[in-house]
Formats: structure tokens, C-alpha cells, sequence
């Protein structure tokens, strides 16, 4: 059971940085070129592959190579609801701190 831990703690790791979840959010709904990432991420080329180094290691995206393009798509569909999911969490919080910093000012 504490290896399932470690690596459920190696996955998160993995979507703590804030350009990978750009990248994951941009893969959502179809499967994009690095030359479509990099015009909608707005990183180098070389700090792209970086992070697409890790996702693919991790699991966490596919690549195939079609000719000189390499094309990149998720792994599973469900990343992006744990995203969402995570992301749902945060609004909450944000909702409640304004109201708190609401009564706060009255």
C-alpha cells in the first residue's frame, strides 16, 4: 500500500507546475502538435520539451512521431476531471474567502 502512496504522490507532483497544467488543459480535447502547444503555451521550444519530458515519463501524455511532427495527446481522459476536479476545490476556496473578506469590511 505505501508504494501506491509513493506513486500517486509522484503523479501529483508531476501536475504541480503551473505550465504542465497549461499544456494538459490545451491536450483536453484533442491531440496537438509541439509547433500548436508552443503557439498556445507561450514557452521555448526548449523549456516545452522539457515539460513534455516529464509528462510523457509520468504517464501522463502520449507522443507519436507522424513524419517531423511529433503529436502529443493524453494518456487518460480522466486526468482532466482530476483537474477539474482540483480546480473546483479552488474556486470554493476563493468564493469563501470573499465572503469572509466581505464581513470582514462591514
Amino acid at each position: 500500500m505505501d508504494e501506491i502512496f509513493k506513486m500517486h504522490a509522484d503523479i501529483c507532483k508531476t501536475l504541480t507546475n503551473p505550465k504542465r497544467l497549461e499544456i494538459i488543459n490545451a491536450l483536453r480535447d484533442k491531440r496537438m502538435s509541439a509547433g500548436q502547444l508552443l503557439k498556445i503555451i507561450k514557452i521555448s521550444k526548449a523549456n516545452l520539451s522539457q515539460h513534455m519530458g516529464i509528462l510523457i515519463q509520468k504517464g501522463v501524455v502520449v507522443s507519436a512521431r507522424e513524419g517531423i511532427n511529433v503529436f502529443y495527446e493524453l494518456s487518460d481522459n480522466r486526468i482532466t476531471k482530476a483537474c477539474d476536479l482540483m480546480r473546483g476545490v479552488l474556486v470554493s476556496r476563493l468564493e469563501e474567502t470573499k465572503k469572509l473578506l466581505s464581513k470582514a469590511r462591514r
